[in-house]
């Protein structure tokens, strides 16, 4: 899946809007941006909190990288209205059926090749601010793509309202997570689920970092 030149450009100046809104008309402050690589697969797994995540994120990712992409996987019933498709699409979100789904699962392994994308291991939106259970399946998808995974907290976004005005908020990249240990492993369901284990492990440890993390989801 290749975007136009067109689209790269209303994404980029999509973004820039965004900005002004996140960090002037209120106080989203993003660390760690360094970390994200310019080029090639890219993995951003964040935590799950707000349904603001997928307007901010690419603000946060791409604002140092103009004119790319950050594909994101999304539940299928945003996509059944056409203003809402339209602009969702226009983004680089592309819709995702409930459960298995096999059509999806092979976007992303082909955007994963040399494509920035960003997806929730969580699944489910924790609006308390604890960190739920990775899936599986997330796992599966980084041990066959092996692309850079960049872990990503979101802090605070679960208390902004729209429109809001001085809010607070941050968006923390931490450094690749190495899984070379990992990939010598077989290609079986417990190694996956150690590779998505890690992956929660290193979003938690930036949760604590800021100081901030609540504990995780009893689901």
């Amino acid at each position: 899946m290749k975007a136009s030149f067109i689209q790269r450009f209303w994404v980029t100046f999509s973004i820039y809007v965004v900005g002004i809104y996140a960090s002037l008309i209120n106080q989203m402050k993003v660390k760690g941006a360094s970390h994200i690589p310019h080029s090639g697969g890219v993995l951003l797994a964040s935590n799950h909190i707000s349904a603001f995540e997928t307007i901010f994120l690419p603000w946060a990712a791409l604002r140092t990288n103009p004119f790319q992409m950050l594909w994101a996987p999304a539940k299928e019933e945003l996509f059944k209205k056409t203003f809402q498709r339209l602009v969702y699409t226009s983004w680089g979100a592309f819709p995702v059926r409930r459960g298995r789904d096999v059509k999806a699962g092979k976007v992303l392994n082909e955007l994963l090749k040399d494509q920035k994308v960003m997806l929730f291991p969580e699944g489910t939106r924790h609006r308390d601010g604890k960190l739920g259970q990775g899936n599986r399946g997330v796992g599966k998808l980084i041990f066959d793509t092996r692309p850079v995974v960049i872990p990503t907290a979101l802090i605070g976004l679960n208390h902004w309202k729209f429109p809001s005005m001085g809010a607070k908020g941050a968006i923390v990249f931490g450094p690749p997570i190495i899984f070379d240990d990992l990939f010598a492993m077989n290609d079986s369901k417990e190694t996956h689920q150690l590779i998505v284990e890690r992956v929660m492990e290193s979003i938690a440890e930036l949760l604590k970092q800021e100081g901030v993390y609540v504990g995780r989801a009893d689901k």
